[in-house]
């Protein structure tokens, strides 16, 4: 059965990528580490109750396409639009960026130093592991950062790209997801990314580069409350936990 976009986070969790996953049957989580990315097999019965021990109290998690309510023991940070972009385009007929270097565990220092200059979403120290993680590098510096997350079915998820300020506007993020859209087309896969819909500029070169809008969704970053302390009074006070 081809899988969809919808719900495409569940679909890897529990599919291509569960090795890198914890939870139930019916929800999932990338385990500590890779992206804070939760997802739920029936999004309209989220079953929070399964995810919670798998969940550090106070930690920011994301979620697409769960608009119910609030379940007890939890609360939502903050919550916006993004799109999901298929590529439309031909196969690139070239590497457009041939120098670029595979990330590697002695990049990560750089590589946690981009992502918390310019937010590219959810990553983790872990995150490059889900995927081909490309860099371009200039005098020991990290320049620019592409790479993979969601594998589901025959879809592959480009994320991560970012471009540090003092190497904007040369089009290095641009060489490098062709770079993997080149790469995943070779594999008989179909490119695919999410952008915040109110990302002006990121979708509007997503839009001129070959990709398409195909559905939009909500997202949410949700938490644990921590569970309150126990009353004082014969013995120390004590934080439950699920």
């Amino acid at each position: 059965m081809a899988i969809s976009l919808d719900n495409v986070f569940w679909h890897a969790l529990s599919g291509h990528q569960a090795g890198c996953a914890v939870g139930t049957p019916h929800a999932r989580r990338y385990a500590p580490g890779f992206s804070p990315i939760i997802a739920f097999a029936d999004r309209s019965q989220p079953r929070f109750d399964e995810l919670a021990p798998f969940c550090e109290p106070g930690e920011h998690l994301y979620c697409d396409g769960w608009t119910g309510p609030v379940p007890a023991g939890w609360h939502i940070e903050t919550q916006a639009h993004m799109d999901k972009m298929r590529w439309s385009g031909p196969p690139p007929d070239q590497d457009e960026a041939p120098e670029a270097q595979p990330i590697l565990p002695a990049h990560l220092p750089l590589v946690l130093e981009l992502t918390a200059l310019t937010h590219p979403g959810p990553f983790g120290p872990r995150t490059p592991e889900l995927g081909a993680y490309f860099g371009l590098f200039e005098n020991g510096r990290l320049m620019a950062m592409a790479g993979e997350r969601a594998h589901a079915g025959s879809w592959r998820e480009i994320s991560g790209v970012c471009t540090h300020p003092d190497f904007q506007g040369r089009g290095l993020a641009k060489r490098l997801m062709r770079k993997l859209i080149r790469q995943q087309m070779q594999r008989q896969e179909t490119p695919f990314l999410h952008v915040m819909c109110d990302n002006v500029a990121a979708h509007t070169m997503y839009l001129r580069m070959g990709f398409e809008v195909q559905q939009t969704s909500v997202v949410r970053v949700v938490s644990r409350r921590p569970f309150p302390a126990a009353p004082m009074g014969g013995g120390a006070m004590t934080l439950h936990r699920v």
